[in-house]
């Protein structure tokens, strides 16, 4: 009977892949390592983010990989719960029911230039499930060669699950919050003489019903990925998914006038009007991708991909404290000090997205002289569309921070949204030199060309412009002895700016400012075995790094109404600070502890001057993130795991008059489930001691506002192996 249902679903999965570009297409990269069958050989069969292929702890690229079973142990479902992972990470105006934003190494990363899915690029304006991922990669710095155009940050990468070489089939099911059910299921294996034909199917349902009130949703996802390999020669692979999420945004807190209110009760949801409307997010993703062996050492590889997106963006927001007669606010960046904000029915229903891109590349090893070289070169085209209509943003009333208020609704779309299109294509060329047997040198370099447009849902403000840039990178790294190793490098990333097309309030409305060029400087130290974490031993990194990213006028000119206004550049912000990181080994431990210190300013701004010397906002002075494992030998099969987060002070206005409190949060989980058992356990608890505190206080729309930390949360959980 196992069989005979095995058999019947590889076929499924067959008919699924082989419509999955009716579906739509999107991008891919590299897989579970050890999972995968390829032509070469390797664990992948693209170069990892970081751009070139070989280990991490030999690459002068800051990039943590986040596996499938991290994800799982932490109850990970969206991209703002791996904040935990990294110490360089925190959060970004990160809402349940809505979108995810990360802050890396003090920048928040862009969410239409800085995601990547399997290498190639996609939107991040979106719900992203989790379990059809076999791991999430974070690049820290500025991303000017794997990129075009992107917030220096970084990049975060979904990579995609792939067939395994064997068969498999695994059914979780975990129970958290107030009752929150999530079930799935992951199902494989292999079909054809030889098994050249792989195939693996991912569906999930939850049934969301967190402790954060006014916030019951669901989602789901199923995903389908088949691979076919001709011989030692070609493999071809296709893969898709489509996802639906359903859940009320949960609107943020704020100042209270001049001062920090002590923290609220976490469960209660501003956005709790009889009216409010879940945000619904609906993703067609997918991609094709052949890898084919040229000659010696080089292989091709040219993949496809599409993402087509739709979204009701809904919610009773709170901004500021308006008078409903005349729109005079007082405040205007956060609530009246009695407790009391403006509500707004914002409706932004509708929305579609869409992104596709085709990349080729070229990947092999060549030799000059004495020194050898492995390469890699290749082209990306890509294209993206946003299509809006016109939105609601009307003020209903008058809410309070007890939630009790009951305000009308008015969902009348009376202001216009902006309809944007975008066309793109890089050139790439990257080289690892061995110079000798103890120094490389890695070089590399990207060059954009793209077109921009927008305009207005009435046709108003219209812009349209062409620009291009090229975005070097340069690194030595040298191998001091067999387990050290010391690298320095320098990166550029480039942003480009179009004044609004405003001409009542810009002098130049409409034109094109001057690429602006992020670079980012690192030297660094990495120490200890390649294989210390397997049994015993001990790695760890320090890398001090600075990041100068250029900045224009425009969100002052915007937020302040100052008119006219000539868009410029104006001034920079300088990020600077440390890395460290130990994971040690030794039975029956595995402990971990990683460690950012950031120094981050405004300096250079005319428009602004006050701000010159201050600190951006929500940027954490420190993080420390602490993981144990503690593996007893008198119980086979059993685990404890802890993890402790500490986030230093953060400035929550740009002029450092206040500051959120740091804080510091533990969470405990049990595993419990021998490699020869069927089932796997697991107990958890997030926030174990049920602390209360302000999570982080982004100042995001010109307003500030303030996330509290969620509350002690239970999980429990079974996986199945079949």
């Amino acid at each position: 009977m196992a069989y005979l249902l095995r058999h019947q679903l590889a076929w499924a999965a067959a008919l699924a892949c082989s419509a999955a570009p009716t579906l739509a297409l999107a991008q891919t990269s590299s897989v579970e390592s050890n999972a995968r069958v390829t032509v070469t050989g390797r664990a992948s069969t693209l170069a990892p983010l970081s751009g070139w292929d070989s280990a991490a702890r030999d690459t002068p690229v800051a990039v943590n990989r986040i596996n499938a079973a991290d994800l799982a142990l932490t109850g990970a479902t969206r991209l703002a719960d791996l904040v935990g992972f990294d110490s360089s990470v925190s959060d970004a105006y990160n809402a349940a029911g809505y979108i995810d934003y990360l802050t890396v190494r003090g920048f928040v990363i862009d969410n239409r230039y800085n995601v990547r899915r399997d290498g190639l690029p996609i939107s991040g304006d979106t719900a992203i499930a989790l379990e059809n991922k076999a791991a999430v990669d974070i690049l820290k710095g500025t991303s000017g060669l794997q990129a075009g155009t992107s917030a220096p940050g970084g990049l975060v990468n979904y990579v995609v699950k792939r067939p395994l070489a064997r068969e498999h089939a695994e059914l979780r099911l975990q129970f958290s919050g107030r009752n929150t059910v999530l079930a799935t299921a992951d199902l494989g294996g292999r079909a054809g003489e030889g098994g050249d034909f792989g195939w693996r199917l991912n569906a999930a349902h939850e049934q969301l019903r967190p402790e954060l009130r006014n916030a019951d949703g669901k989602r789901s996802l199923f995903a389908a990925a088949g691979e076919w390999r001709f011989g030692n020669l070609a493999l071809l692979e296709v893969e898709g998914e489509f996802s639906r999420r359903e859940q009320p945004t949960q609107q943020a807190f704020s100042l209270l006038g001049d001062r920090l209110p002590a923290v609220t009760d976490p469960r209660l949801n501003l956005n709790n009007q009889p009216w409010s409307l879940p945000t619904m997010f609906e993703g067609r993703t997918g991609s094709l991708r052949l890898t084919h062996q040229l000659w010696g050492s080089w292989r091709g590889v040219v993949q496809a991909g599409t993402q087509r997106l739709r979204t009701d963006d809904r919610v009773a927001f709170a901004y500021g404290r308006f008078d409903p007669v005349t729109y005079d606010c007082n405040p205007c960046d956060r609530f009246a000090s009695d407790g009391t904000f403006s509500v707004w029915d914002f409706r932004s229903e509708n929305e579609h997205r869409r992104f596709d891109a085709v990349q080729a590349e070229a990947m092999g090893r060549a030799v000059t002289g004495r020194l050898k070289h492995d390469l890699r070169l290749g082209v990306v085209q890509s294209s993206q569309g946003i299509d809006l209509q016109p939105q609601a943003y009307n003020l209903v009333g008058v809410g309070n921070v007890k939630g009790t208020a009951v305000l009308p609704a008015d969902g009348t779309p009376y202001d216009p949204n902006t309809n944007r299109r975008e066309r793109s294509r890089e050139f790439f060329v990257q080289d690892r030199v061995q110079l000798n047997a103890q120094l490389t040198a890695w070089l590399g370099l990207r060059h954009t060309t793209f077109g921009r447009r927008s305009v207005r849902t009435n046709g108003s403000r219209a812009t349209s412009y062409e620009d291009g840039l090229t975005t070097p990178w340069v690194a030595l790294s040298a191998q001091i002895a067999p387990a050290l190793m010391a690298f320095a490098s320098r990166g550029e990333g480039a942003e480009s700016q179009v004044v609004p097309n405003r001409p009542s309030q810009y002098t130049n409305a409409g034109q094109v400012l001057p690429v602006l060029k992020s670079v980012q400087e690192e030297v660094g130290v990495r120490g200890g075995p390649a294989g210390a974490l397997n049994g015993h031993g001990m790695q760890w990194q320090a890398t001090l790094l600075r990041i100068t990213r250029p900045t224009s006028n425009l969100d002052a000119c915007a937020n302040l109404g100052l008119s006219p206004c000539t868009g410029r550049s104006d001034g920079d912000v300088r990020h600077q600070g440390v890395e460290v990181g130990v994971q040690w080994a030794s039975s029956p431990w595995l402990l971990g502890v990683q460690a950012t210190v950031l120094d981050a300013l405004r300096r250079g701004s005319s428009v602004q001057p006050e701000l010159n010397g201050k600190a951006p906002t929500n940027v954490p002075e420190q993080v420390l993130r602490a993981r144990a494992r503690w593996t007893p030998a008198a119980v086979p099969g059993l685990a404890v795991h802890g993890v402790i987060s500490h986030e230093g002070k953060r400035q929550i206005l740009p002029d450092n008059s206040l500051q959120l409190p740091a804080w510091t949060r533990a969470d405990a989980v049990l595993t419990w489930g021998t490699p020869s058992s069927r089932a796997q356990w697991l107990l958890g608890v997030d926030n174990l001691s049920g602390r209360r505190y302000w999570r982080e206080a982004p100042y995001q729309f010109g307003h500030a506002y303030l996330y509290p930390g969620a509350v002690r949360t239970l999980r429990a959980g079974v996986t199945m192996r079949l």
